[in-house]
């Protein structure tokens, strides 16, 4: 895997070259080979609870689709294999008729708090629920609500990891809630020292 080899394209080189950087991207080109995901990569992908998707059209425009679930919805099947199940939805079917004719798509997953993007090259392909069912009972998120349709194995291409700037820190509700317990706890504590020293006194009186 060399994602430089891919991203890297004449017209890219030629744009570093102008601008300066092409001696450094150069090295990495050489040197950016990787065996598959590594241990890193793996646990950030079963953390997230959603990535964006490019697909592209017959119509040569590329398509991006947010997908959301549970976290660890998107499953690392091996250091170079992705798999989710495709939720039912508005059915447009934009992504699943992209792949008909084009199985080259591109992912992008943010973790805000951590501040740190990954950028996945993968080669799409769809695995129908009746076909598998190992595949199906390895993907589903069964306690979540949602309506499977098919599902989609990505084979890695290649990776690499942005750099952290300009994303602005976001937290979910139950990251906040978790920051919190500590506070949450010491002030119960208090308040229940509180009330407990109120009754020693009235107590006393």
């Amino acid at each position: 895997m060399n994602y430089a080899k891919l991203a890297f394209t004449d017209a890219v080189k030629a744009l570093q070259e102008v601008n300066g950087s092409r001696r450094n991207y150069e090295r990495v080109e050489k040197h950016g080979v990787t065996d598959g995901l590594g241990d890193n990569e793996m646990a950030f992908i079963e953390d997230q609870d959603h990535f964006f998707m490019a697909s592209f059209g017959e119509n040569g425009y590329p398509y991006i689709q947010h997908r959301g679930g549970p976290a660890g919805f998107l499953k690392v099947l091996d250091p170079k294999t992705l798999g989710f199940v495709d939720f039912g939805g508005n059915k447009q079917y934009i992504s699943v008729g992209n792949l008909q004719t084009n199985p080259n798509v591109a992912l992008i997953m943010v973790s805000y708090p951590q501040r740190a993007r990954l950028k996945v090259y993968a080669k799409a392909r769809i695995v129908e629920i009746n076909e598998d069912s190992v595949l199906f009972e390895k993907t589903d998120p069964a306690d979540y609500p949602h309506r499977p349709e098919r599902m989609m194995v990505l084979d890695v291409q290649a990776f690499d990891w942005n750099c952290p700037q300009h994303i602005t820190p976001r937290y979910t509700v139950e990251e906040i809630q978790t920051a919190f317990e500590p506070q949450r706890e010491h002030i119960a504590t208090l308040e229940s020292e509180i009330q407990a020293l109120k009754k020693q006194l009235y107590t006393e009186k």
